[in-house]
């Protein structure tokens, strides 16, 4: 996450609250973090390398990426040992909204390397944690419901030309799921020259594989979180580089449902606001 200028401060009750655990010193410095576009983030500026103080907003509705803390403390607290993501230090709630507090991961988004993120992907794949998370699409008639649910947010003329661009081919759900991060995009996976850490665990789902590897290799997200869709090449490098040949075959056959859930959320983001996504639409609907 990028520094911003330290214009919003966390509310001086929560930073007391910190201060009576002993979680941050008395003249703790707070520097606010760009990132996260849900929620409020800070680092806490200390010599052991910082700490970071995430405070949920509350009332939060994504059609597509939930935002629970409950879940990001549970994630955090099973995979403290792998050592790829940061370690959680405490939790608790606000008046405005529930918090998470852990060290701080060095390290900066995600640029390049398709092969690194395969290979931290499937590595917490393979772990398949028994988290009780929420479950996630399995084939493509759930894709289709959930794609159909977000375009029913939808008012502009483009909902119709999505509608008449929905994939038709189907694909069975698999047996084969697993514990998923479920926001793997570019900004949530941090590099630096002691490895990969992924970050924002605040959307898990036990769900089919597939869509973590869908969600990295959108070019939406691409687009959104590093400026630019992926080169053939790099998608190409991700799944030679993710070495399991059921689960990529599986991506192949959903990706083009996938992509039109992408563009219908990426529709539901424009309406909402969030102009950057306009791109990310288009370049979507160039792959369905």
């Amino acid at each position: 996450m990028t520094p911003l200028p330290d214009s919003i401060a966390p509310p001086l009750d929560l930073v007391d609250d910190l201060r009576g655990q002993g979680l941050v010193a008395a003249r703790a410095q707070f520097q606010t973090l760009y990132g996260g576009r849900t929620n409020q983030v800070w680092k806490v500026i200390g010599e052991d390398g910082g700490k970071v103080l995430k405070l949920y907003r509350a009332g939060i509705h994504n059609p597509l990426f939930r935002n629970d803390a409950t879940l990001e403390a549970q994630c955090l607290r099973a995979l403290d040992h792998t050592g790829f993501v940061p370690r959680l230090r405490a939790t608790g709630r606000h008046k405005l909204g529930q918090w998470v507090f852990y060290d701080h991961a060095p390290g900066s988004p995600w640029r390049d390397g398709s092969a690194l993120a395969a290979v931290l992907l499937q590595t917490f794949h393979r772990l398949n944690l028994p988290i009780e998370a929420p479950k996630g699409c399995n084939g493509s008639t759930d894709l289709q419901r959930h794609g159909q649910r977000i375009l029913d947010g939808c008012t502009s003329p483009a909902r119709q030309r999505l509608e008449e661009l929905r994939p038709t081919e189907q694909v069975a759900p698999t047996l084969h799921t697993c514990l998923i991060h479920g926001d793997p995009v570019a900004g949530n996976i941090l590099v630096a020259q002691s490895g990969l850490t992924l970050i924002d665990w605040q959307c898990p789902m036990q769900g089919d594989p597939t869509e973590d590897l869908a969600l990295f290799l959108s070019p939406a997200m691409q687009h959104v979180y590093r400026g630019a869709a992926l080169r053939r090449e790099e998608e190409d490098q991700f799944l030679a580089a993710y070495d399991n040949a059921h689960t990529v075959e599986r991506f192949k056959a959903l990706r083009r449902w996938y992509a039109w859930r992408m563009a219908a959320y990426c529709l539901w983001r424009v309406e909402n606001g969030a102009a950057d996504y306009a791109a990310g639409l288009e370049l979507e609907i160039a792959t369905l």
